[in-house]
Order: C-alpha cells, then sequence, then structure tokens
C-alpha cells in the first residue's frame, strides 16, 4: 500500500487537494493518507511563562481544528486516512515526515500568492517542491 503525505493548513485549498485525492479517476485505491498539519514551535519567551503541557494541548487544539474539513472529506469519500501533528519550521517539518513515512507522493493545495509575495515570504510548496523526497502534487 502506497503512503500518500495530505499537508493541510485547514485552508479551502487544502480541502480541495481532499477532495481531488477522493474523486480522481488518476488515482487508484491502494495508498492510505497521511494527513499532516504543522504548528510553528512558540518562542523561547513564551515557554518561559507557559508549562509544556499547556503548550502541547494547544497544538493539539490547533492541529484538530486544521485537520478536521480535510478528514471529514476523506472520510466522506472512503479513503483510509491517519493524522499526523508536527510542530516545527513547515516545509522542514513536511520532508522530514515525507521521508520517515517513505511516502510515495505529497498533495498540497496551492494557495496562489503572488511571484513577489512569495519572493519576500517564501512558498511552503515552493520550499517542499525544492526538497521533496517524492513526487509533490500541487492542487
Amino acid at each position: 500500500m502506497n503512503t500518500i503525505i495530505l499537508a493541510t493548513d485547514g485552508s479551502e485549498y487544502s480541502d480541495a487537494a481532499a477532495r481531488y485525492l477522493v474523486e480522481s479517476p488518476l488515482l487508484n485505491r491502494d495508498f492510505v493518507v497521511h494527513v499532516v498539519h504543522c504548528e510553528p514551535d512558540v518562542g523561547g519567551d513564551v515557554k518561559s511563562f507557559i508549562g509544556k503541557a499547556d503548550i502541547d494541548a494547544w497544538h493539539h487544539e490547533e492541529s484538530g481544528k486544521a485537520m478536521k474539513s480535510v478528514v471529514n472529506i476523506l472520510r466522506e469519500g472512503n479513503v483510509g486516512f491517519e493524522c499526523h501533528e508536527l510542530v516545527g519550521f513547515t516545509p522542514e517539518k513536511i520532508i522530514e515526515y515525507a521521508k520517515q513515512a517513505d511516502a510515495s507522493a505529497i498533495v498540497i493545495g496551492s494557495h496562489h500568492h503572488s511571484p513577489l509575495l512569495n519572493a519576500i515570504r517564501g512558498s511552503v510548496s515552493g520550499r517542499i517542491l525544492a526538497h521533496s523526497p517524492c513526487p509533490v502534487l500541487l492542487v
């Protein structure tokens, strides 16, 4: 069985990527989807005032919110999935997870930001495309 990573940020673009996995006639059903969401780690200043358990609970809550709609789409489409919560620099963590899971592909919903904005801020999908160990499908 193949592993497909579906990176989600909770946006409508991530939902479109999940719908693509459910509806695409190009894909066979010999895969399980690993839904991943990555929250940035909190800074040291925050960690000095808030305990690890509270920070972990916040990360868990935020990841749950971000994954909810794609999980519902996959469940309704009878697509097998697992959920994974990551913390850190998003492109790096998704690439790391794809290597660890021996992923066949990474699927990402693209936000279609302007080239200028991507040049200034950087693009998560662009960084994943540049460093992925497997094919990347932008939806």
